[in-house]
């Protein structure tokens, strides 16, 4: 049942990314990182407010990288950068330095973030055929 078309997307070749595509989500990693050390730095200052702004920040910016990726990976690099830096930041040295206190706030961005980078990175821009509107009677 072949229609001479390219077929499935399932059944496409892998193709490594292009160079500008890698270098964008290098760039929302590291974007990400600088997110999440900065949300862990206002979400202490000015709690509950800065507990809104740093997970709004990084909502922004997960939603943000999906639109300008115009695909989930834009949405799950950024998420990839903000939960690495901030579990990096929950360490504790051997000097007993730690950025995190053990309170209500640090619990919810932590986890209130975790949960925001899930939903923008499922809601996030996905792939979509290029044809136009579906319905017929145009």
């Amino acid at each position: 049942m072949s229609n001479g078309g390219p077929g499935s997307l399932l059944a496409q070749p892998l193709r490594p990314p292009s160079a500008g595509r890698a270098a964008a989500h290098v760039g929302l990693v590291l974007l990400g990182a600088v997110t999440g050390l900065a949300g862990a730095l206002v979400q202490a200052a000015w709690f509950p407010g800065g507990l809104l702004l740093a997970l709004a920040g990084a909502a922004g910016l997960f939603l943000g990288g999906a639109h300008a990726t115009r695909s989930r990976s834009g949405a799950v690099a950024p998420a990839a950068g903000w939960i690495v830096a901030v579990i990096l930041l929950t360490t504790t040295r051997p000097e007993g330095d730690f950025l995190f206190g053990a309170g209500i706030g640090s619990y919810l961005f932590l986890l209130g973030g975790m949960a925001v980078a899930v939903i923008c990175a499922t809601v996030g821009a996905g792939r979509q055929p290029g044809a136009g509107s579906a319905r017929l009677a145009k």
